[in-house]
């Protein structure tokens, strides 16, 4: 999952929709095609990826400053890596990842090699992780004189040879229905736009879609790993991130150096994706009160009511006004989701969202408006959301069978809805595109240790919304012998980027010294945000 940025929204499982400041080029090259290599299924993958992964060794990355409109000041450097579109055939078409990096800031005797790091999504860039290094981010101030910071753009994501579904400024129009459905006709019309939207993608980027798994961006990892140099992978993986990490450690255990999990998709086979999506929902609404509790706790400052009924009451007046009249034109039910969900994402959002709602009640429209609407003129913006938005869903579809049944959808979210309405049906339409999905659907990878695999740190906080904590507990069981740093009664979003001593001091000694707790660890919270 991505880092939360103004006016923005993070792809988590279940989210829908966000904004990197990016423009996207096209990066694909093709290569002459040979023979086919080994034998088919995995072995032949596996097998590629080991002929990828030499060739890149060999050609390395030729660093040059990054193009200015990537947004990535000196010193960080940015190159590229080719990999095989599809790994059975690594001879064939190539395309290219957009990588970047800044050397460690230490001594040449404090380094330990490249740190690189997956924000998540499905669709995230990490490629403003170095940016820790010069914006002097004081809670990876010594990891940073140990490794250098390595960020990359997912294969599909912004400028590694990016894949569309919808023209962007037609995806980000709004107002958009309102996702809760009063009628049969308004399901049937939600139905009718995530079968286009599956339509779409396979017109636009039909020939990447087979390809946009998991696996394969894992794979994606281990060339990259050795267009560094690197024997080893010392690895940062936050959300989605979590469940690619999963999957590398599964599929490359012996090339782990040390890896740092945080915030945990439920790598458990049934629960990739569709079921996921659904845990997110009974999470999401659990963190949405944990957001209004604090709002009533502070009414001085916000004026919103001082219990969290009185907050809801708030929160579906507003609802109801925008359905009946979008605000400012363009504010729906659905902006307004889109808006407010950062909330039970990030404590980061807690300010800044109650600070926009307030104002609205006091009779402020605009502040809202600015906060929630698109901005037609961002077309770079627009571009990145709509890919990221693309690249979520062509993963998903792709790395699991989903079901088909209209029924089964139906019915499971009617279930949830009538207890947990905050993120329910918005999360089922954006997942929607996946039951009329026309690429081939994978079966998950089986996570779970292999000869080789050395211990893994896993941070987790119990209120977690976009990745519910039994997520940290299922890979703490398959991956032996790792440990489990669990901030209790927290629910941001990404637990490694926050003040924490007790969590910052463990990272730190984990990535630098090696050294991890003899048993797990619980940290108490965060700060709660100051109005």
């Amino acid at each position: 999952m991505r880092e939360n940025r103004p006016k923005s929204r993070l792809l988590a499982l279940g989210s829908a929709g966000a904004l990197v400041t990016a423009t996207l080029i096209a990066g694909a090259v093709s290569a002459p095609a040979a023979g086919a290599v080994g034998r088919p299924g995995p072995d032949r993958e596996a097998k590629g990826a080991e002929i990828a992964a030499a060739r890149a060794a060999k050609a390395g990355i030729k660093w040059q400053d990054c193009p200015d409109d990537w947004g990535l000041e000196k010193p960080i450097q940015c190159g590229w890596v080719s990999v095989p579109l599809d790994y059975a055939h690594p001879y064939g078409k190539q395309i290219k990842l957009a990588v970047d990096h800044i050397g460690n800031t230490g001594t040449k005797k404090e380094r330990q090699g490249a740190l690189i790091y997956n924000p998540g999504g499905p669709g995230g860039s990490g490629l403003r992780f170095p940016r820790r290094v010069t914006t002097k981010n004081a809670v990876w101030a010594n990891v940073a004189k140990a490794y250098d910071f390595v960020g990359f753009d997912p294969r599909g994501v912004g400028h590694s040879t990016p894949i569309s579904c919808i023209d962007p400024q037609e995806f980000v129009k709004a107002p958009k229905m309102d996702p809760v459905p009063d009628s049969q006709a308004d399901k049937t019309a939600q139905r009718k736009l995530a079968r286009e939207y599956a339509d779409g993608c396979a017109e636009r980027s039909g020939a990447m879609l087979p390809h946009m798994t998991t696996p394969n961006t894992a794979r994606d990892l281990d060339v990259i790993r050795a267009a560094l140099g690197e024997k080893k992978l010392n690895y940062l993986g936050v959300s989605y991130g979590t469940y690619l990490g999963a999957v590398y450690g599964t599929l490359f255990p012996g090339h782990v150096r040390r890896m740092i999990v945080d915030s945990v998709v439920n790598p458990s086979r049934e629960k990739i994706w569709y079921q996921a999506n659904l845990d997110q929902d009974v999470a999401f609404e659990g963190r949405w009160k944990d957001w209004q509790d604090w709002v009533a706790e502070n009414d001085a400052t916000f004026h919103l009511g001082t219990t969290r009924a009185a907050v809801q009451a708030k929160w579906l007046q507003l609802r109801a006004t925008a359905k009946k009249n979008p605000i400012g034109g363009v504010v729906g039910p659905a902006e307004l989701i889109s808006f407010f969900q950062s909330a039970p994402y990030y404590d980061s959002s807690w300010v800044p969202v109650a600070t926009v709602f307030s104002k609205y009640v006091a009779g402020d429209t605009q502040a809202l408006v600015d906060a929630a609407a698109p901005d037609l003129s961002d077309t770079a913006g627009n571009i990145a959301s709509e890919n990221g938005n693309a690249v979520y869903t062509a993963v998903e579809c792709a790395d699991a069978k989903w079901p088909t049944s209209w029924q089964k959808w139906d019915r499971d979210n009617t279930r949830l809805h009538k207890d947990y309405p905050f993120l329910t049906w918005s999360n089922a339409w954006m997942n929607l595109p996946c039951a009329t999905w026309s690429a081939k659907q994978q079966t998950p990878v089986d996570v779970k240790t292999h000869k080789g695999l050395p211990q893994v740190l896993i941070v987790q906080s119990t209120r977690d919304a976009a990745t519910p904590y039994d997520g940290a507990v299922e890979l703490h069981k398959r991956f032996q012998g790792s440990r489990l740093i669990t901030e209790k009664d927290a629910g941001s979003h990404g637990v490694t980027g926050l003040v924490n001593p007790c969590i910052n001091q463990r990272v730190d000694s984990y990535l630098i010294n090696g050294k991890l707790d003899g048993k797990d660890v619980t940290c108490t919270p965060h700060a709660t945000p100051k109005p």
